[in-house]
Order: structure tokens, then sequence, then C-alpha cells
């Protein structure tokens, strides 16, 4: 029998603590919500749950503090967080591009109206569909992750065809929430070693193809990274490597990508990346660096993607039974890891909270989970929820806009749960729930 390392209990709070909420949430009467001016309970009423619920001006406002926090770089939303095509569209329209891992998310983009050349296509084992898309619809940059996708890439392109493309460095930096999502060391399969030199000789080897351009580095730490310190450290090694580069091959890259990770609080109490210091800092280093080296400073890119979907999104759930074991109680809802997979793979935690009617009734300390056939299927403990829960009530999880909905399943053909937009007191469905027919009418086995 294998046992789970449950973490911590969320930090102490107040029942009525917002801060993890989209900043359009409202108190209501008799213990409602409303985000986007539209009451959370209409919503499970009228779309029925599991449901996610996004809000429009969060998402636009987010996507406005990235602008005016890196006024000289250029941020691109990572679409792996969520997309859909009204999320391309807020995301183009605020002046961001786009960074996808594969030809779905990249044809979606380009159907809903995105510029394709304002698309970088990441993978660290990009399939032929991936690259032949990228080349056929026009992508502004392919990131090269091994060296075996260097031939590969230019035999697609032809001897007179032309891609702008970047070298994707690991810096050899610990940096992340969690083992499972840290990406800047060499322990991982991500990109190209810095340390071992295989970083230096595969931008060899690009330079040596004439129709591949590089046109400059990328690199990515990982997830869910906090504070800034990190980030620093990566930019002065990654601008030792372009003085490399220009000492031993005489080129100047003009771009630096330096990726994104950064990190949001899921709980009250909890520690997020502050964007305007990290922008700040950020380019200080940069700068300096670069005039130690006596380097002109390349353009900065920067890639988010939890921190623009994540606190945009809320969960709605309805409860299906509560029941005390020992002294556990667990409280099961209506979804669980198959429209929310992250509790399950790395040990992440959220802060439900009842809606829809008051309690005067004392807390306890209860368990959410959902109702897959997983022991691990958790999707919050160690939070206080009112003593009289019971079966029927509605619980509402903040900050459940990023990696929930885009790694969902069709585990136990339960259909993924519909994605509703709100702003200005409206209401619009973005993506249906997943149905029954959906699952027959792939499966043609008789």
């Amino acid at each position: 029998m294998t046992t789970m390392n449950l973490p911590a209990a969320a930090p102490a709070h107040t029942p009525d603590d917002l801060s993890v909420w989209p900043a359009s949430t409202s108190r209501l009467g008799h213990g409602g919500l409303a985000v986007g001016a539209v009451p959370l309970t209409e919503i499970a009423e009228r779309f029925g749950t599991p449901a996610y619920v996004l809000d429009e001006g969060e998402v636009r406002e987010r996507c406005r503090t990235y602008r005016s926090a890196f006024p000289e770089a250029e941020v691109l939303y990572a679409a792996k967080a969520f997309l859909c095509r009204a999320m391309a569209h807020w995301v183009r329209d605020e002046g961001l591009g786009l960074d996808v891992c594969s030809a779905g998310e990249l044809e979606l983009a380009v159907t809903a109206g995105f510029p394709a050349d304002r698309i970088v296509l990441h993978g660290n084992a990009k399939s032929p569909h991936d690259i032949e898309a990228a080349l056929r619809l026009g992508v502004g940059r392919i990131v090269i992750d091994s060296p075996s996708e260097i031939a590969r890439l230019a035999a697609a392109v032809g001897p007179g065809g032309h891609q702008k493309v970047m070298v994707r460095v690991v810096p050899g930096i610990s940096a992340g929430g969690h083992d499972k999502i840290r990406t800047g060391t060499d322990d991982q399969k991500f990109g190209l070693s810095l340390t071992d030199g295989h970083a230096q000789h595969a931008i060899a080897r690009i330079l040596g193809q004439p129709q591949l351009e590089l046109t400059g580095l990328h690199c990515h730490l990982g997830s869910q990274i906090t504070t800034v310190k990190p980030y620093l450290s990566a930019v002065r090694r990654m601008v030792g490597l372009l003085a490399r580069i220009r000492d031993t091959h005489g080129v100047v890259l003009p771009e630096l990508d330096m990726g994104g990770g950064h990190g949001v609080a899921y709980r009250p109490g909890e520690d997020a990346l502050d964007i305007t210091t990290l922008a700040r800092r950020m380019r200080t280093e940069l700068v300096e660096s670069c005039a130690a080296a006596s380097l002109a400073v390349p353009r900065l890119l920067v890639e988010p993607g939890r921190a623009v979907a994540g606190p945009a999104g809320v969960a709605l759930y309805r409860v299906l039974a509560v029941k005390r074991t020992g002294d556990n109680l667990f409280v099961a809802v209506d979804g669980g890891m198959s429209d929310n997979p992250r509790p399950a793979l790395y040990g992440v935690r959220y802060a439900p909270r009842l809606i829809g009617r008051a309690s005067t009734a004392p807390p306890s300390t209860a368990t959410v989970v959902g109702r897959h056939c997983e022991a691990g299927d958790v999707l919050a403990c160690g939070v206080d929820l009112p003593g009289d829960i019971h079966p029927g009530d509605l619980l509402a999880v903040p900050v459940a806009g990023a990696y929930q909905l885009s790694m969902a399943s069709g585990y136990n053909m339960v259909g993924r749960p519909p994605v509703v937009a709100v702003a200005d007191g409206h209401a619009r469905l973005l993506v249906r729930r997943e149905s029954l027919d959906d699952f027959r009418s792939r499966d043609i086995g008789l």
C-alpha cells in the first residue's frame, strides 16, 4: 500500500479573504460571489458543473501589466497554460505574441486569426507534423531543442528556404515549485547544456546552415518561480554565452528569450513573483552584463502563461458526497483529476470556498476529493469548510485558469468541463462540455 505525502495546510487566512480571486470578484448576499459581475451560482445553474469560469477583464489586464512592465521586450503568452480561440483573440488584442508547443496549438491560433509571424514554436520532440505546420503557416521562430532537430529542420526548409530559429540553452540553474516543473538543470529532457558544451556545438552547426537564421538564445528555468534571483543568474550566464558566440563566430545575436515560469499564489498568504520588480531588475542585469562584455544589448523576450491565465480562472464543483472516516472529513465533488490533474501530478493544493449559501456552522478541516477511482484524486487538503457542508452545495476554486483544463483527460469518460467567459455582467460559452456523443464518435471499433 502506498501513501501520499500531502503538503501542509493552506496559510492561515480569514474566510472572506479574496486576495487570490480575480479583481472583479464581489461578494453577494447569502454567501454568494460574482466574477465579472456575474453570480457564480447563475453560471452553475445555466452551464452545469463542473465548469470553468474565465474572467476576460482579468486576462486582458494581466496582458497589459506585462506590456507595461516590459515595454521594450516581446511578450509571448505561453499557450500551453490554456488556449482556446477567444483566449488567442484576447492575447492578440493586447499586443502579445504566442508561444506554442504543437501543431494543434499552432493551427487553432492561426485559424482564430493570430498572426503566424508572432508565434514561436517550442517542443523537445517536435513531430514531422509540427515542423510541417510551422513552416507552412510561417511561424516567426522555431526553438531548436536537440541536435537532431537541426538537420531535420534544415531539410524541411529546403535549400532555397529560410526560417528564423533560436536555441534552447540549459543554464544549469535549479528553480521552480517542484522537481517535475524545474527545467533549467542538466538532468531533464529539455534543451542543450551550457555546461557540457552541447549548446555551443549546436550553435556552430546552425550557423553553418544558410537556410536557418539564428536570431538568439532561449532559456526557460521552470515553473512557479517566485523570486527574481534565478532569472538574474540565468541572464548573466546567457550573456556570457552570447559573448562567446561573438568571439568565436563573429556573430552578435539580436534576441534573448528568458522564458516564463512566473509564479502565482494559489492560496491566500502564498508568495507570487512581482512582475514589475522582475522586469526592472532583469533589464538592469541585462544592460550591465552586456556592458561588461562589450556586447550590444539584445532584445528581450519573455513567455508568461500561468501568470496571465491562472488567476483569471475559477472552477465550479457540486458536492456529491460528504463522509467522515476516522478523523478525516472527505468532501467529494463532481470533478477531479480528469479536469485538474495537477494535484495528483505534483502536489498542488487550492483554497476551495463554499458559495451560494451562508453558513453559521463552525468550520471543519476537510479534504476535497474528486470522483475518480484513484486514491490520489485529491483537489485540496487541510481546508476549512463550514461544518454543515452537504451534498448539493457549490464549491468555487480560484486560480483555476492555467494547466487544469489544458491538461485534462478523458479518464472514466466523465467528459471535460465547459469554459465560460464573464465580462461586464454577461456570461458566454467559449468551450462546450465534452459529451458522451464525443466519446462515441471516436470509438469505431465494432
